[in-house]
């Protein structure tokens, strides 16, 4: 039977979403960001171990969100080095999943879907199709048009063959959008599976009132 762990990247501060502490800790729905996106892989049947990977300052803050099939480690000095800390701690696994804490309303189905990408597929990631015009602009002003066409919105979790992904990293000289652009540069196939619109990342202020909406919608409330 193939094994799937998730690697959950928090180790960042998140300036943009503002508050006092980082968006991570911040509260949604009377809990952390964080514990809700540990809870959609804690949930899903198809993951068998969880690396949170948190910001030196904050080790220890997570302890009552984690489970027995869930270990932390210490972030590095970027997204990247934070990605290989949480994959050098992956054991027994054929396959990873590699997700942003800053998605906390990732479904059991997306996640399932990515699983089973991975099943024909080294690398596979969710992303939805861009369907609105595109400009450039500089101080203000449109100065073009971009063309659209085959152009896709990114999310994550993003998944691979383990030793495939590990090896991507070690190689990367660095400076990638994301784990499919390491992925990709290594020469591995990434599978596009469809994205889901309330799979938002949590980036400025406004983006917890939406969340909320969403979760709530949710829950009947």
């Amino acid at each position: 039977m193939t094994r799937t762990a998730a690697v959950i990247v928090a180790a960042g501060r998140g300036v943009r979403a503002g508050g006092a502490v980082p968006k991570q800790w911040q509260m949604l729905c009377g809990k952390p960001v964080l514990a809700h996106t540990l809870d959609a892989f804690q949930r899903h049947v198809g993951v068998g171990q969880i690396v949170l990977v948190l910001h030196p300052d904050d080790l220890g803050q997570a302890d009552e969100f984690l489970n027995d099939d869930t270990q932390v480690v210490e972030g590095g000095a970027n997204r990247a080095a934070s990605v290989k800390n949480g994959l050098a701690a992956v054991s027994g696994a054929d396959h990873v999943l590699i997700h942003d804490v800053a998605r906390p309303l990732v479904t059991d189905a997306l996640i399932s879907d990515v699983i089973a990408a991975l099943g024909t597929c080294p690398g596979a990631a969710p992303a939805l199709a861009v369907t609105d015009a595109l400009w450039t602009g500089a101080q203000d002003r449109v100065t073009g048009t971009q063309d659209r066409t085959d152009l896709f919105r990114a999310q994550t979790p993003q998944g691979f063959d383990l030793a495939s992904i590990i090896a991507a990293h070690a190689a990367h000289p660095g400076g990638a959008a994301d784990d499919v652009e390491v992925a990709r540069a290594f020469g591995l196939d990434v599978a596009i599976v469809p994205g889901d619109e309330d799979n938002l990342k949590i980036t400025v202020p406004a983006d917890f009132a939406r969340a909320e909406r969403i979760l709530r919608g949710r829950d009947g409330h």
